[in-house]
């Protein structure tokens, strides 16, 4: 018999490609993914553990976060959640900033917040209302790192970044890659003698030594070790200018620039 207790949700990650986290936001019962670009691993979690999948989530429209909705709706007709303006043909919920949603079949309350530079019209969804806030931030902030600026602008991704950053120190961050060891090689570059830095690299190397994801953070290790979030520290501004990337007296905007294309090519 199948079993219909309901328990308090809990975040579950599925692996997929490379370095891909799916999410699966679940009650024992029914399940919500977050951008499922794959819909294979997915099925089999479900399967595995029973679960009704009852609503999809996504931030962006970039494939490997979406490119499994079709496969997913094939197997379940539920509403597909995600923003309004970036182009997604499968989103039957379009939603934007401030917008609070309760996710159908799991009654998990959201709210919306617009986060474009990634993608133009990226969102990000955060639970205010767990005993811990989850944030599910799509590409935009990274454990340690942050998204390339594809569609958006500098401007618009410091933005986003600085309302993330605005969120409880305690809220724990589902971003969608394992990039955070080599997010965090890049910070050691440019604030090398930072003592939170330094313990975050032991901790989070040993961590993917043994196989466990550094995902999720917190909006608190990020504020302390991410250099995206530190772009005016005085240390990151020297090592920018010692590199050549920056010149004396420059805007803050500039120094958000000039890390993100250092990034790029590093």
């Amino acid at each position: 018999m199948t079993d219909t207790t309901r328990h308090p949700l809990t975040v579950l990650a599925v692996p997929a490609f490379k370095d891909n986290y799916l999410w699966l936001i679940h009650d024992g019962v029914d399940a919500a993914v977050v951008d499922p670009g794959d819909a294979a691993p997915i099925l089999a979690a479900l399967d595995r553990l029973g679960l009704r999948l009852a609503a999809i989530l996504l931030t962006h429209h970039h494939a490997d976060h979406s490119g499994g909705v079709p496969a997913l709706l094939a197997h379940a007709q539920v509403a597909v959640l995600g923003p309004r303006n970036d182009g997604i043909a499968t989103v039957s919920v379009p939603l934007g900033e401030a917008d609070v949603i309760s996710v159908p079949g799991i009654g998990l309350q959201l709210r919306v917040i617009d986060v474009p530079g990634h993608t133009r019209g990226h969102i990000a969804y955060v639970s205010e209302a767990t005993a811990t806030p989850w944030l599910f931030c799509g590409d935009t902030l990274f454990a340690g790192g942050c998204g390339r600026i594809f569609e958006g602008t500098p401007q618009q991704m410091a933005s986003s970044l600085a309302k993330l950053a605005a969120l409880p120190d305690a809220t724990l961050v589902y971003c969608a890659h394992e990039y955070t060891l080599a997010n965090l090689r890049f910070a050691d570059a440019v604030e090398a003698a930072s003592p939170a830095l330094q313990a975050r690299i032991r901790s989070d190397s040993a961590k993917r030594a043994a196989g466990i994801a550094t995902v999720p953070s917190t909006i608190a290790l990020e504020k302390a070790t991410n250099p995206f979030l530190r772009y005016t520290e005085p240390a990151i501004v020297a090592s920018l200018m010692a590199a050549g990337k920056l010149p004396p007296g420059a805007a803050p905007l500039a120094s958000f620039t000039a890390l993100r294309e250092w990034k790029n090519s590093f």
